[in-house]
């Protein structure tokens, strides 16, 4: 029996080492989530209103941060479309409750380019508050700098990039308190990640551990179902199921016997 034990346990860690652990290592292109982290406040951008600001003269309520480039023939649109969804959903007031933040990776995307972009998303979704919705460019360094605190890696390849798609949820005093993973986000999530902003409370995503499934497809820009991590689970699932069951087995009848 306790050979048995050792042997769960071995294949347990073993199991683990060769998938899950891979969701702390660095990856080429994805998230790193960096929850309870403060953003640099201090970095520099050019708004949709062509202003230099800091993200400290910004955040001074829970804000969404969404990380796009504007010529992005994959992912930003549909991500973009999500969040101004998603704003149009919640009873929480933009600007007022909350602001949402979309800053540009590319450094060639330009005040203007953000003018632009900005004016087609928030004429449909901001629900009367443009202002609550704001549109930043910079230079690379400060992309760099910016992307690297949030966990957002993303890989150039050639004019455009490799990336991954989600809205981080950061506190008045520049927090990272959720991430939320997807092109399209359910209302109470939305909702719970600024209630959460607010209080300062991180909080981990349950779609972290469902994207233990998933991996991600460079070349279509989306995630795809990793059968051989589904199907290692379940393998281990179903042997670890035996296992208890052997053990508990051999108690019963030596209870009957007695």
């Amino acid at each position: 029996m306790k050979k048995i034990f050792i042997f769960c346990f071995l294949l347990v860690s073993a199991f683990y080492q060769s998938t899950y652990a891979q969701v702390d290592q660095s990856p080429e292109v994805g998230i790193v989530e960096h929850l309870g982290s403060i953003i640099p406040l201090d970095l520099k951008f050019v708004n949709d209103k062509f202003e230099k600001v800091t993200l400290r003269q910004l955040i001074n309520k829970p804000t969404i941060l969404s990380f796009v480039y504007f010529d992005c023939p994959g992912l930003c649109s549909p991500l973009l479309e999500g969040v101004g969804d998603v704003i149009h959903k919640t009873d929480m007031k933009l600007g007022k409750d909350y602001q949402v933040i979309t800053i540009s990776f590319n450094f060639r995307d330009t005040p203007q380019k953000a003018k632009e972009k900005k004016k087609r998303f928030t004429e449909r979704y901001a629900k009367g508050n443009s202002d609550g919705w704001i549109f930043l460019t910079t230079d690379s360094a400060t992309i760099f700098n910016i992307t690297h605190a949030a966990g957002f890696i993303t890989k150039a390849v050639g004019l455009d990039f490799v990336h991954p798609s989600a809205i981080i949820a950061v506190s008045p005093q520049g927090m990272i308190t959720r991430y939320l993973y997807g092109i399209t986000f359910q209302p109470i999530d939305f909702k719970m990640a600024l209630i959460e902003a607010n209080k300062e409370q991180p909080r981990p995503s349950i779609q972290k551990v469902l994207m233990l499934c998933y991996s991600y497809d460079p070349q279509g820009q989306r995630y795809t179902l990793d059968v051989l991590k589904v199907t290692g689970i379940l393998i281990l699932f179903f042997i670890l199921v035996f296992a208890v069951v052997y053990l508990i087995k051999p108690k019963k009848k030596n209870k009957q016997q007695n």
